[in-house]
Formats: C-alpha cells, sequence, structure tokens
C-alpha cells in the first residue's frame, strides 16, 4: 500500500538540522563525528551525547558508538563503520543537488540502506504535480519501496512516498541492524528488558523464534554475550559491563516457550537511565543484536 507522508519531508529536514543537537560547544573531532553520525544515532544516543561534559567522554562515546555497530568484532576491520563512510563517499558523487550528497533525500536513503535491489525510473508520466521524473527505489530486505519526484524538472529529488513499515526499518539501521554486503540479510531481534526494583535484577526476555539452536548432548543450546552500557539521564557513561549466559533445554522444552528470560542482579539508585544492550550468540546461534531502553526506578 502506497502511504504518502509529508512527515517524511520533516524528517528529511530534521536528520540533517538536528535542532535538539548537542547542549555544549563541541572539540572538532567531536563536531566531525557528529555531523555525519548522526544521521545514524537512535534518538537516545543523541540525547546521551547532546549532555556529555568533556572531551575524554565524548570519545569514549565515539568508540563505543562504532564498536555497537561492528558485526564482526573479532576480525580488525569494523565492516560497519567502512561502509557508513564508502556510502557517504558514492553519495557525494552521486547525488548532487547544490548541497553535499550526503544531505540530499536520495544521498541519505542510500546511506540508511545502501543500493536500491530494484531501480525505476519514469521520465514520462501523467502527474500533473511532477514535471520532472519519478523515482522508485525497492528493497526486499526491508520490504520498503521509496519515491522519489523531481517536481520542478531541475535535478532535485524529495521523498514523496512509500510502501512499506520505514519508520520501523529505520529504527532497526539506527541501531546498527544494517547489511554490509549486498544481499546479505541481517534478523533484528525485538527482545524486552525490564527492571525488578524488588529483586535489584535486570529482567530480559528474548523471543524463542530467531534462535538457530546448537544440538549439544542431546539438548538445544545457546551460548550469549550480554554487553550493558548504562547512562544516566543527562550525564556521561555510568558503568559498562558483560555477562556471559547459556540457554539449554530438550526440544519438547522449547517447542512450548515462546521467550527465554535471563536475570541480571543490578542496583539502580532512583532515577532515570538508558540501558543499552548489545547480545552477541558467541556460538553463532542467533547472531548480533541491540536495543535501547529507557528505565525509570
Amino acid at each position: 500500500m502506497k502511504k504518502y507522508a509529508p512527515i517524511l519531508i520533516l524528517l528529511g529536514a530534521g536528520l540533517v538540522s538536528c535542532s535538539s543537537g548537542p547542549k555544549v560547544k563541541l572539540d572538532p573531532d567531536s563536531k566531525k563525528f557528529y555531523e555525519t553520525a548522526r544521521l545514524i544515532m537512535a534518538k537516545e544516543e543523541k540525547d546521551i551525547f547532546s549532555h556529555l561534559p568533556d572531551v575524554d567522554s565524548r570519545k569514549e562515546f565515539i568508540k563505543d558508538f562504532w564498536d555497537k555497530r561492528d558485526p564482526d568484532p573479532y576480525t580488525e576491520e569494523n565492516e560497519f563503520k567502512k561502509e557508513f563512510f564508502d556510502r557517504i563517499e558514492y553519495a557525494n558523487k552521486r547525488f548532487k543537488e547544490g548541497t553535499p550528497g550526503w544531505k540530499t533525500d536520495r544521498g541519505r536513503i542510500y546511506i540508511y540502506m545502501g543500493p536500491p535491489d530494484k531501480f525505476e525510473e519514469f521520465f514520462t508520466h501523467d502527474d500533473p504535480e511532477v514535471r520532472g521524473p519519478i523515482l522508485w527505489w525497492i528493497y526486499y530486505n526491508y520490504e520498503l519501496g521509496i519515491e522519489f519526484v523531481d517536481e520542478k524538472n531541475n535535478g532535485t529529488y524529495r521523498i514523496r512516498s512509500y510502501t512499506g513499515d520505514f519508520f520501523s526499518s529505520l529504527d532497526n539501521i539506527n541501531l546498527g541492524q544494517v547489511p554490509v554486503q549486498r544481499g546479505e540479510k541481517r534478523k533484528f531481534v525485538n527482545f524486552k528488558l525490564d527492571y525488578n526494583q524488588e529483586t535489584k535484577e535486570i529482567v530480559i526476555a528474548l523471543p524463542v523464534e530467531p534462535f538457530d539452536f546448537k544440538d549439544k548432548g542431546g539438548k538445544l543450546q545457546s551460548d550469549l554475550e550480554f554487553q550493558f552500557f548504562v547512562y544516566a539521564k543527562n550525564q556521561a557513561k555510568i558503568d559498562e559491563f558483560k555477562k556471559e549466559k547459556s540457554f539449554a533445554g530438550t526440544v519438547e522444552e522449547v517447542e512450548k516457550m515462546k521467550e527465554i528470560v535471563f536475570t541480571f542482579p543490578y542496583d539502580l539508585n532512583p532515577g532515570i537511565y538508558y540501558l543499552d544492550v548489545v547480545i552477541v550468540a558467541t556460538d553463532g546461534s542467533l547472531g548480533k543484536t541491540r536495543k535501547i531502553f529507557e528505565v525509570k526506578v
């Protein structure tokens, strides 16, 4: 179903202007990072970065920002980071509309999603509101189609409509769920997090369906590594820690389950926090997934 979305125009402008930018004056390296990295920041990350008080805390944030998105931390190269800057370079060369290519609608979509799987261009059409060509970019992995229109026939294209769940795709991209190779499918695991104030525990519930369990000794097993980044609201990072957990169950037990629940003892004082959680299956049974949660204690 085609959706006409004026909000996409605001989205396109907002992703560049970012009126809710840093509250403090940035050093040159931080300013250079934020100029383009904000395109793929989750809203919580923008809030965290905007309140970081000094150069050292921003350097730590920048390192964490790229590390969280690294699809394979056991290799020397961060494939996500390289792909991101390669896409910016391509957008600047390909989408020249009187402004840097990464600031155009086509450039931003290319940076988010890479080259479309299918490209359609209509030079002749019966739309009286559009004097120039109409483009459609189709992304099969995202089940998404995006329409660009050159209304004045001057080579400047804007997003006019889309099919599919544009904003859900964008949320996943901002958390690092971006294919780094054409045709690659990276599944997003929509897990849940709660904080139990009585037991002082972080509770994470992972859906069973995405798991590709390994058969170990007649049981289905998954070995996971959980990495937690803890931020107090309007403050720099206050803690970071890793925990390894394993799950094992019989086929009959797993078939009856919808979720696997893991608990982590952790004492949070009263306040508002962001918990940024990265989960990696060290045995390849799940892949890598990530979400950010706002927790009020």
